[in-house]
């Protein structure tokens, strides 16, 4: 079944709307971004293409348990084997140091142009956010201009047995190209293209994310969740594979400095007490990139560093 998930014209914000979207569904759609659609539409090409080359040349941009960037096809959520190929580009630090098809120079070119322009809208999004919970954006958005955010091209091939969109959270039968999960980051920007099939649990129900053309569909992530102190909803959402169809999707991920420490904001604890210690960025999604990489023990939670 189709949500209908809010949409929020960034052009002019309307903030109850927005503090709705952001309690009860913990995702929305933004229009009037200022996104270029040439910058999209290139990223997109670009992502069929790289999907298309022979397996020998993706693998030579495999990802390694120390450098998350580049290709790979074997990756887990929730212990589980995911339905899709990805890659991954992000800033170099530490051991990370993106990879690029040398004979594909149009490639790195058009994931870098939209990769700017969405972090550009990434920090937009994070500023009318941290207003709606009572917070000046400045200082904090500012922490944001040595980040560890990294853009995701997504491809799910056609499956041979796909989970029914009503299947459990845990299907009995099928496979999913994405298991339910939370973003371990502040946020998600997520360009569908023109297949659906991401979908978000609320009231026990899993509901459908439409296609909008234009739009954005933005995922609150744990951090956000943390820094409301539970006023706010990380979606746990999953990935539908398709029998016949083939989907391609694009995800940037905002994420905080590698040495940032995150915990519930002032103006979130005037009603209760903070629902969480302080989280150290750099150990958690250490943790959680184990979990998804290879099968290094229990997914880490924010629900680990709850206060009882």
């Amino acid at each position: 079944m189709n949500a209908d998930i809010p949409v929020i014209d960034l052009s002019q914000v309307d903030v109850d709307l927005l503090r709705d979207a952001c309690a009860t569904w913990g995702l929305f759609q933004v229009v009037g971004h200022g996104v270029p659609q040439a910058a999209v539409d290139a990223l997109r090409t670009q992502s069929r293409q790289f999907f298309a080359l022979p397996m020998a040349e993706k693998q030579a941009l495999a990802r390694t348990a120390d450098n998350p960037w580049g290709y790979f096809d074997r990756e887990l959520t929730k212990n589980v084997r995911d339905w899709k190929e990805i890659f991954d580009v992000g800033p170099a630090y530490g051991a990370a140091v993106p990879q690029w098809p040398a004979a594909e120079p149009a490639f790195r070119a058009a994931l870098q142009t939209y990769a700017e322009a969405i972090h550009t809208l990434s920090l937009r999004v994070l500023e009318v956010l941290l207003a709606s919970l009572g917070e000046s954006p400045a200082s904090l958005v500012a922490t944001f201009r040595q980040h560890t955010s990294f853009l995701r091209l997504n491809y799910y091939p056609p499956c041979p047995e796909p989970a029914a969109a009503n299947s459990a959270t845990v299907p009995a039968h099928g496979r999913l190209g994405i298991g339910h999960h939370t973003d371990a980051g502040a946020l998600t920007v997520l360009d569908q293209a023109d297949v659906p099939g991401l979908q978000a649990l609320r009231d026990g129900r899993w509901w459908l994310v439409p296609v909008r053309e234009g739009a954005f569909t933005i995922n609150l992530g744990d951090v956000v969740q943390v820094w409301s102190n539970d006023t706010y909803t990380a979606p746990v959402h999953r990935v539908l594979a398709q029998r016949d169809a083939t989907r391609f999707s694009t995800a940037y991920f905002l994420n905080p400095p590698e040495d940032c420490i995150y915990a519930p904001l002032p103006g979130a604890m005037r009603e209760h007490p903070a629902c969480y210690r302080g989280i150290s960025w750099r150990e958690f999604r250490a943790r959680r990139a184990a979990g998804d990489y290879a099968d290094y023990g229990q997914e880490v939670q924010i629900s680990d560093y709850r206060i009882a």
